[in-house]
């Protein structure tokens, strides 16, 4: 799910139920857009998700369309449940860099299977204090949190990363090879980073999986995530973070399996990372 858009209009969400309800009511777009005297651009993005109505939008739509009791009630739980999706972000965000990777500590702590499926990125636990900074400074410019946290919010990342010494947990990281070599830091400290994802992936409980350029792919990679245990599945936007249970957060578990497969790992994964510090230093 790639942002509130793909939620709005996934299969039996808000967008889907609201365009059936027009439709049903025997309305074009124009004339329930006259109706309601908007756009008919408005009732196309809502339609397309691209637009989340507000209450008062919900409630004009449900009203002209005459909408039963029982589709009152759906309609206004799913928006409900989107109105908070899509501030659960910039909540945390309020609360302060610091806050969020608390937050992130005490997840990670509970689960005793972490898996994290990265297209650009490097793993946050994995992360070197340099590339992990950059990062943060990155939430700083687009959430506007306060720029004061970056130090603290930087080391608490770094102190998160200790559970990867509790053996008696199971990492599976898998990265594509994008991830380590887009450029989201300075050269010599991606260097560093490169180095620290070679050295850190030689513990026998932790796995690296690395899916190469030209490499035929059983799944589209539509967003990185972290899995939590069996249970919790986190993807983050640029516009928010959305968290997952039960039938949603297993498919994103089958998404990790799929991608698992069409990865490379122990020796074959080390060249491919070997090969981006090579030909990153022969340039740098």
């Amino acid at each position: 799910m790639n942002s509130i858009e793909d939620w709005l209009r996934r299969p039996g969400g808000l967008a889907g139920h609201l365009r059936d309800l027009r439709r049903g009511a025997g309305f074009t777009g124009a004339e329930l857009a006259r109706r309601l005297s908007w756009t008919q651009s408005k009732v196309s993005k809502i339609e397309t998700g691209k637009q989340m109505p507000t209450d008062e939008d919900l409630s004009g739509w449900l009203t002209t369309c005459d909408a039963t009791n029982a589709a009152k009630a759906t309609l206004t739980a799913l928006l409900a449940e989107a109105q908070a999706l899509h501030q659960e972000w910039r909540q945390q965000v309020r609360l302060g860099q610091s806050a969020i990777q608390r937050n992130y500590d005490q997840m990670v702590s509970k689960a005793s299977r972490i898996r994290n499926a990265e297209i650009v990125y490097i793993p946050g636990l994995l992360q070197t204090p340099s590339y992990a900074r950059s990062r943060i400074e990155e939430g700083v410019q687009l959430h506007g949190a306060n720029p004061d946290e970056v130090d603290s919010a930087t080391a608490r990342r770094m102190l998160r990363q200790q559970v990867l010494y509790d053996t008696s947990k199971k990492f599976d990281f898998l990265v594509f090879e994008a991830a380590l070599r887009v450029l989201l830091c300075p050269p010599l400290d991606m260097l560093v980073q490169l180095d620290r994802v070679l050295n850190i992936t030689d513990m026998p409980h932790i796995t690296l999986g690395v899916i190469p350029f030209g490499r035929q792919l059983s799944t589209a990679p539509q967003n990185s995530f972290l899995l939590l245990g069996d249970d919790l599945a986190i993807v983050e936007t640029f516009i928010g973070e959305y968290m997952f249970h039960g039938e949603e957060a297993a498919a994103y578990s089958t998404v990790m399996e799929r991608l698992a497969n069409d990865a490379v790992y122990d020796a074959e994964a080390r060249k491919v990372v070997e090969r981006a510090a090579a030909e990153l230093r022969s340039i740098t």
